[in-house]
């Protein structure tokens, strides 16, 4: 899977039992390549011009050349995972590339109106109100999952709405479960457990941010 990247270039995922596979492809595509460490990620300068810079999965820790890198992707983690929107949130915990824990729950929250006037803010305080009391199930559940698992967990992986996530998180008693949080915001339809086992593939994949070699004059 590929998508464009903000600034050029296209970011690809593989996951990590592919990925000593892929850095041998990449060298037999584009030629030699000088290799580095940049903020973290591990830089691949090829001769033709093609660039790849390899992004550690959440809690690997950082490479200092490419054996580790292979060998930190590949290494077993326990992540914690939370997806949310609004009115449901999906919880879980993985084991390498399974899910051992999970929770989904579904709170009702109204649908935007088109009524105007006293009705219509009636109707906003009511939705507010929902979203908060959906909200603080939602902690409610990731307290019961994961505070008991922080000393464990590598990393914290979030997807779904960014706003949603927030208000979760903010609760006091998730502090250190927000600490952990790593890696980007995953891109997350409806919390469902279906859903939740993607974001596991997705949590431990390598991200890839692939430029291409420039054009020949």
């Amino acid at each position: 899977m590929t998508k464009m990247a903000a600034g050029g270039g296209r970011w690809a995922q593989v996951a990590p039992e592919r990925i000593e596979r892929w850095i041998a492809g990449f060298v037999e595509r584009h030629g030699p390549v000088q290799i580095g460490i940049v903020d973290g990620a591990l830089s691949l300068g090829a001769a033709d011009g093609a660039m790849a810079q390899l992004h550690p999965p959440a809690g690997a820790a950082t490479p200092t050349d490419v054996p580790s890198f292979v060998a930190g992707a590949l290494a077993p983690r326990r992540l914690g995972l939370v997806l949310a929107r609004r009115g449901a949130v999906a919880v879980g915990v993985a084991q390498g590339p399974d899910l051992v824990v999970s929770k989904v729950n579904t709170s009702y929250v109204q649908g935007r109106t088109a009524a105007g006037g006293w009705s219509q803010q009636r109707f906003a305080r009511r939705r507010a109100n929902q979203a908060r009391s959906a909200a603080g199930e939602a902690a409610d559940i990731v307290a019961r999952l994961l505070l008991p698992e922080a000393g464990a967990l590598a990393a914290v992986v979030v997807g779904g709405d960014r706003a949603t996530l927030e208000t979760i998180l903010a609760d006091r008693r998730l502090a250190s479960v927000a600490a952990l949080r790593r890696g980007p915001l995953l891109e997350s339809p409806e919390p469902r457990r279906a859903v939740l086992v993607e974001a596991v593939a997705a949590a431990r994949a390598v991200r890839i941010r692939l430029t291409d070699p420039p054009p020949e004059p």
